[in-house]
């Protein structure tokens, strides 16, 4: 999901896409924002960013875009098994980042929590399987996420789902199969929203299935708006963009999300990320734009922890609307600069080194 990724000698011949940068890092601060809010407003129609969810269907856009976008032209020099490590090296770090601080959160969390429900063996497993993102909703005071000590990791498991099935099939397929695709997993993203009355599902044992769904067709489609070069020329700019993406974070939540969610993911963010490659970048956003990117996914993978904390603080201690806007708000900003205080000394260090180890290691084969 990184447009950072490329050897810089594919930097240098290719165009890079600075707000599409920008637009994921302000979904990641979107979902942050709806995972304090779901806490608060139990009932989903009054929460202002009631579906802050969907950012994730637009990663999943993004990544298809951007997967066929870095590998596309490459995949069949590089190798599949080239291709997984990277992948593994670009993602994995904050896999295992998020799994511990989730682990600490629930083992010392201050406000909360029943750990003589369980026991070390059931935890130590279940946090082993959150290492390697293996899906084991066991644990009912994280509601049963497929990933109990890092709830957003369920995203990441369809990630790696896609990119394997990219590896061994999407990258050899025509385009012609790969539009019929995208058709048939459309057909199974309205049967899943009409079938649970919205698209929410995927991240739990129950809804396992949804996120299979949900994957398929935005995956798909970012990778199909690749390949047809169906970038549409603007003068949107970053900010424009970004208004238009967070309107369907804001749309009412209402009985009708079975019919208005589809419609965004099959239309909307498709859109939005054809407008996003085809929009021009004003002078003197690019750092802006670049750091939102960068600071995207750390963020994601790292927020979550906290809002156990926040979820058991606000149920035990009822905190006033007051206290709530400034506990919030404060939290949100520490947690941007955790992020990027985790991206600067672990994140990429951690990835220079293992990519080091790989180049060295393939020299001397």
């Amino acid at each position: 999901m990184d447009l950072n990724e490329k050897p810089a000698i594919i930097l240098r011949t290719k165009q890079h896409f600075e707000i599409l940068d920008g637009l994921r890092g302000v979904a990641a601060l979107a979902v942050v924002v709806f995972h304090f809010m779901e806490w608060i407003y139990t009932d989903p129609s009054k929460n202002f960013i009631g579906h802050g969810f969907l950012a994730v269907d637009f990663f999943f856009c993004l990544s298809g875009f951007v997967i066929g976008y870095a590998y596309d032209d490459r995949i069949a020099k590089m190798g599949i098994w080239k291709f997984f490590v990277s992948r593994i090296i670009r993602l994995h770090p904050l896999v295992v980042a998020g799994s511990v601080l989730g682990l600490l959160a629930f083992l010392f969390d201050p406000f909360g929590g029943h750990l003589e429900l369980y026991s070390k063996s059931k935890i130590f497993l279940t946090f082993l399987c959150s290492l390697f993102l293996i899906p084991l909703p066991v644990i009912a005071d994280r509601g049963f996420n497929l990933f109990s000590f890092n709830a957003p990791a369920w995203s990441l498991f369809w990630e790696y789902i896609a990119n394997i099935v990219y590896a061994f099939a999407l990258s050899r397929i025509k385009r012609g199969f790969l539009f019929l695709l995208t058709l048939l997993s459309a057909a199974t993203i309205c049967f899943v929203a009409y079938n649970s009355g919205n698209l929410l599902g995927g991240w739990s044992g129950p809804t396992f299935w949804d996120g299979c769904a949900r994957i398929s067709y935005s995956f798909l489609a970012g990778l199909l708006i690749y390949r047809s070069n169906w970038i549409i020329k603007n003068k949107l700019g970053f900010f424009g963009l970004t208004l238009l993406l967070l309107l369907a974070f804001v749309m009412p939540f209402s009985e009708w999300n079975w019919l208005s969610e589809p419609l965004v993911v099959l239309f909307y963010f498709p859109l939005l990320i054809s407008l996003g490659a085809g929009a021009v970048l004003s002078s003197g956003l690019e750092k802006i734009c670049v750091f939102s990117g960068k600071i995207s996914y750390p963020l994601y993978m790292t927020h979550y922890a906290v809002l156990w904390m926040f979820g058991n603080y606000y149920i035990s201690q009822k905190p006033d609307s007051t206290h709530l806007v400034f506990i919030v708000g404060s939290s949100i900003v520490v947690l941007v600069v955790f992020a990027y205080l985790v991206m600067v000394l672990y994140d990429i260090p951690i990835r220079k080194y293992l990519a080091d180890k790989w180049i060295k290691k393939s020299i001397k084969n």
